[in-house]
């Protein structure tokens, strides 16, 4: 804890390569997916399911399978926040003096093929109008999905995977 104020959150490094297409930004990795040091790492997060299902590889066990459907689909993982503090997991409990966004200017530089952003529930999307967009100057696309994290329940897994196929359209 800091000042009482919540613990400090670090995010990780992108998942992507030079093929990526369009960049899955989620807001910053919940406890557990920090715990186990991987994107959407919290067992009922329908993010991976939703993956496998959109690509037809139901059969992925791990976590390296996993990442690498992405890359190898073109999509690209990252979080709009560097680090925060925050108490627990919601996004909700972010405090919001204390943000510091990823670098989005160098990450389309190095990977100019992407050409859209999906973001991972509306958080990521405000976040990312209020301290990026504006600093920023490019031509992609950008789109808000439902998140896909257990605290979001006001949609069925069912409707979240319908929505998020709009990905595919622009692979």
């Amino acid at each position: 804890m800091v000042n009482g104020s919540g613990d400090w959150v670090s995010g990780f490094s992108p998942l992507v390569n030079e093929a990526s297409k369009v960049l899955v930004l989620g807001t910053v990795p919940s406890q557990d997916s920090l715990k186990k040091q991987q994107y959407y790492g919290h067992e009922r997060n329908a993010f991976w399911l939703i993956m496998s299902s959109l690509f037809a590889a139901p059969e992925l066990t791990t976590y390296q399978q996993k990442v690498a459907l992405l890359l190898t689909e073109g999509v690209a993982v990252w979080d709009v926040l560097q680090s925060c503090q925050r108490e627990g997991s919601l996004d909700s409990s972010i405090k919001s003096q204390s943000i510091t966004v990823n670098d989005f200017g160098c990450f389309f530089k190095t990977y100019p093929l992407v050409r859209a952003v999906f973001f991972n529930g509306r958080a990521a999307e405000q976040i990312f109008q209020r301290r990026v967009l504006p600093q920023i100057v490019n031509d992609l696309d950008y789109y808000r999905l439902p998140s896909t994290s257990p605290a979001y329940a006001a949609m069925s897994v069912v409707e979240k995977k319908r929505q998020w196929q709009q990905i595919l359209t622009m692979l």
